[in-house]
């Protein structure tokens, strides 16, 4: 595998950025389910951050 092919974030920003889709059903528990799952990957980007920051930067 190429390093480029690490970093490749597409999906993770499709998945915030991504158009509502009128066939797809929604209710609460899905919708709750989304915004956690939101909130764990950003927490993983920020935490990612965190330790290149710890280590390489400082």
């Amino acid at each position: 595998m190429k390093l480029k092919e690490y970093f490749d974030f597409s999906e993770v920003f499709g998945y915030y950025f991504r158009k509502k889709d009128p066939t797809r059903p929604t209710n609460e528990t899905i919708k709750a389910m989304h915004w956690s799952n939101k909130i764990s990957i950003a927490g993983l980007i920020i935490g990612i951050i965190v330790i290149i920051y710890k280590n390489f930067i400082k």
